[in-house]
């Protein structure tokens, strides 16, 4: 079977509500190394331990992209989508207002975009999701981008044309102002699976041989809030608050041991960033951006990132 446009754009997505306690989120922030960055004098020059210990505690801003999370929904048969051959794209996060640390968010999923890149080259799935608290206030607006690269084709005449959201810009050519490298646990992928996605790509040997990969790799969103902690890390003090948006592109995957090397450059507010896999020297997220405020929570940019 193969993609329906008018059924993918119309899919109707169950409302989601999802309750998350202080131990989610230091669970969360554990998985993506925030506990590494903790001990010892860390915690008092940096600040990472008000992630990973219940005093104070903050949650960190990219765990919004797995909170009410519709799921593996384009498994269904009806979606016409093959489910083995889709990879993660793109993630984009902007936060309207910091997350709790704890609480219980409503999440609102639509099909944004279904673009066909052709039969020889798969097609883009663009998913937006909100999240709302228990108020009723906007805390999040999520986008998710899929490539889907075993179905491309579908168009007909009668194929509406769907845009996407603008590119992400390149770099700069210049050397980058900050770096941060941060190592990845070997057991990183087993730990963060307990927060998300129980995918055994990420966790059975042979699962991960059959997909083409010599061992199971890192989820891709788990290398997203790695990007989150060393952004925080590197310009903003571990203050969750400052941080409003995030997005970038999934290049290549990441290995768990790894050592990740987060290249950043800075214009004001405005941040660009890759991540580099400094064993095999391959970039991981590219054309990454992210956007800080120093403005109170009430005054977060509502502009998608």
């Amino acid at each position: 079977m193969s993609i329906d446009y008018q059924t993918l754009k119309n899919w109707q997505f169950p409302v989601l509500q999802h309750t998350y306690d202080a131990d989610d989120s230091m669970r969360y922030a554990l998985a993506v190394g925030l506990g590494a960055a903790a001990t010892g004098e860390d915690a008092q020059r940096d600040g990472a331990l008000r992630f990973v210990y219940e005093a104070q505690l903050q949650a960190l801003p990219s765990m919004a992209v797995i909170l009410a999370h519709p799921g593996l929904w384009m498994g269904a048969p009806q979606a016409g989508v093959d489910l083995l051959k889709v990879v993660h794209g793109e993630q984009r996060l902007r936060l309207h207002r910091p997350l709790p640390a704890s609480g219980s968010v409503v999440g609102r999923s639509r099909v944004k975009a279904v673009i066909d890149k052709g039969r020889d080259k798969g097609a883009l799935l663009i998913v937006e999701r909100e999240l709302h608290d228990a108020a009723g206030e906007l805390l999040a607006t999520v986008e998710q981008t899929s490539f889907c690269r075993g179905d491309g084709g579908f168009s007909d005449a009668h194929t509406p044309v769907d845009t996407a959201s603008a590119p992400m810009p390149p770099v700069p050519a210049r050397a980058p102002d900050l770096l941060c490298d941060l190592p990845t646990r070997p057991e990183a992928a087993l730990l963060y699976r307990l927060s998300s996605d129980r995918n055994p790509l990420h966790a059975d040997p042979q699962t991960a041989l059959r997909a083409g990969f010599p061992r199971p790799i890192l989820h891709g969103l788990a290398t997203y809030g790695i990007a989150c902690h060393a952004l925080l890390r590197s310009c903003c003090d571990y203050d969750a608050s400052r941080l409003c948006a995030l997005a970038t592109r999934f290049s290549a995957p990441v290995y768990p041991g790894e050592t990740l090397r987060t290249e950043i450059w800075r214009d004001g507010r405005h941040l660009q960033f890759q991540m580099r896999a400094l064993e095999r020297d391959v970039i991981v997220l590219a054309n990454g951006t992210a956007e800080m405020t120093d403005a109170t929570p009430s005054n977060f940019s509502t502009e998608t990132p």
